[in-house]
């Protein structure tokens, strides 16, 4: 019974003398407190939760500073994600107070101070999403502790507005959009302004984030407004180029959405839109999620950011000098379309159903319509080159999985790798293949199946080891992997500089555009380089030529026409 007492007595004492933690914090709001979490022996994490960085935005404003508390704001429980549309799109969730961050700062036997910070901001189509994510029980899936505990990083994760309060637009001052953008820019400048208070060096942020996420990571390396914010960049699965990622026409969307909340569309609409009822304006932002190879889902995905002249200035691909000092990394899962061409062509995902070949060209053909004749058949003879004269089935649905891969995300990331390259003073370009089989290949995805869209997501935030059931040591290899790179990347710039990695990760600029292709057997074998250049050169040159050649033969045809007759 001695020796016990004296053990449990030892047991106290290390956990009293290790219990370290910030205690109340100071932020320009006001104090707050978290809750400090043992993780073992000297090593503690604080957690807080629901910090506000902005006033409860007004509608169709940009988000405005919180006016303070007074007394300690206890920050322990996560808030409610911002107004938005369920799964099923016949109803809400989330409040329109929503503008809250949330923190992870590790401590050894000291309190932390000068951590570099990382950034999360959640991806969902500009139309779902909250800053923890999706979880079971209270496992949430964007549950910072992990990457913060074993990096030795400070994780941030934010709430943004989504949907039709997020980024509906007039295209013009009266609703100019981007709402959301501007919530995440807030939240940036929040945590560049108070974050040494959390142990935190503001000199040495990075962003990340995961398909819409991704993108406006992508889109904050582009404005002008973050200048000296944050030092680094990691778009996973998304970047401002994409096709999905800006609206070209936001008018004709928000006089559908006014006319179903019972608005005009004349003078007065802009007016009537901010008066109307913000869960009516919700439901009226919801989309069509029925689709065809020849009307593609990603055509019906328009309420997203635009090129409003303030946050964005110009186009996208304009605007890169502003990212010349950020190092950045961007890539993409090897099946990353596959979550929308399964929609487009439901048949790739069962063994039981053919898909014809008919349903590959008339995909590209909606893909390429700009490009006419010329270009859809320049688009199926690089397609179809390795198919022989009797494609399996597999190869015809891996090709439509290929088509939505490199037209929707893989394409868009070379291209946004090759121009930051191209504009970059300081900063550093690496570029990156996610492979890990999907988890569901063979149980409700075929076989075949590679890392789909968002894949990569629970590996990034270590949940191989805080999920046990469901992962295997594989599956842990390539999170401890993802982990370090992205840490490394966050505290030096170089993802190899730091905690150890499977192989050397070249910069993108290097001789051959060498990229890393990430899974759990990679080693040196696994640095390869010129990434689907034949169809990336497909999608950036020709059809941009062929979409020209196309339009001026049909003004030409146009102008042609005798007037009377047009």
């Amino acid at each position: 019974m001695a020796k016990l007492g004296i053990l449990v007595a030892v047991a106290v004492f290390l956990e009293t003398v290790s219990a370290v933690s910030l205690g109340v914090v100071n932020t320009e709001g006001g104090m707050v407190e978290g809750e400090s979490i043992p993780l073992g022996p000297f090593r503690h994490i604080d957690v807080f939760r629901g910090i506000p960085f902005a006033d409860n935005p007004g509608r169709f404003q940009k988000p405005q500073r919180h006016p303070g508390w007074e007394g300690v704001l206890k920050a322990t429980e996560y808030k409610p994600r911002c107004l938005q549309l369920n799964t099923l799109m016949v109803d809400t969730s989330g409040s329109e107070d929503c503008l809250y961050l949330n923190i992870w700062v590790p401590h050894n036997s000291s309190v932390s101070k000068d951590l570099a910070v990382m950034i999360w901001i959640f991806g969902g189509g500009f139309q779902i999403g909250g800053s923890m994510g999706e979880h079971f029980l209270e496992d949430y899936l964007y549950d910072g502790h992990e990457i913060a505990d074993r990096g030795d990083v400070i994780v941030v994760t934010l709430g943004y507005r989504v949907g039709t309060l997020g980024f509906l637009s007039t295209g013009d001052s009266d609703l100019p959009g981007n709402y959301g953008l501007w919530d995440q820019q807030a939240a940036i400048a929040w945590v560049n302004r108070n974050i040494r208070s959390f142990g935190g060096d503001p000199e040495t942020i990075t962003l990340f984030g995961e398909s819409a996420g991704g993108a406006s990571v992508s889109m904050h390396t582009l404005t002008p407004y973050n200048k000296g914010l944050f030092k680094r960049a990691v778009s996973q699965s998304g970047v401002a180029l994409a096709p999905w990622a800006i609206t070209k026409d936001p008018r004709r969307f928000a006089e559908e959405i006014a006319l179903k909340v019972n608005c005009p569309t004349n003078d007065s609409m802009a007016a009537c839109l901010k008066m109307a009822d913000p869960v009516k304006l919700t439901l009226a932002g919801s989309i069509n999620i029925t689709s065809s190879p020849d009307n593609p889902i990603v055509n019906n995905l328009v309420l997203c950011p635009v090129v409003d002249g303030d946050f964005l200035p110009d186009e996208p691909s304009k605007l890169f000098h502003n990212a010349a000092e950020i190092d950045y990394i961007a890539g993409a899962n090897n099946m990353d379309g596959h979550i929308f061409t399964s929609l487009d062509v439901p048949s790739i995902n069962f063994n039981v159903f053919d898909t014809p070949a008919e349903d590959v060209k008339r995909l590209l053909a909606s893909y390429t319509k700009e490009g006419g004749e010329a270009a859809l058949t320049e688009a199926y003879s690089l397609y179809t080159q390795n198919w022989g004269s009797n494609p399996s089935q597999e190869t015809i649905k891996k090709t439509i999985v290929d088509i939505g891969t490199d037209y929707l995300f893989l394409v868009p990331t070379q291209a946004a790798l090759k121009l930051h390259t191209a504009n970059a003073t300081t900063g550093r370009t690496y570029s990156y293949v996610f492979s890990q089989p999907s988890r569901l290949s063979g149980v409700t995805f075929p076989s075949w199946m590679g890392a789909d869209h968002a894949d990569d997501v629970s590996y990034v935030f270590g949940k191989p080891f805080t999920t046990i059931i469901g992962y295997v040591q594989s599956h842990r290899d390539v999170s401890r992997y993802m982990m370090n790179y992205w840490t490394n990347f966050a505290k030096t710039g170089d993802p190899n500089k730091g905690e150890s990695v499977p192989t050397t990760w070249p910069e993108f600029p290097s001789p051959g555009h060498k990229y890393l292709e990430i899974n759990s057997d990679m080693d040196e074998d696994y640095v390869r380089q010129e990434l689907r250049l034949p169809f990336v050169n497909f999608w950036t040159v020709v059809l941009p030529k062929l979409s020209e050649a196309n339009f001026e033969q049909k003004a030409s045809a146009n102008a042609s026409v005798p007037e009377e007759t047009l």
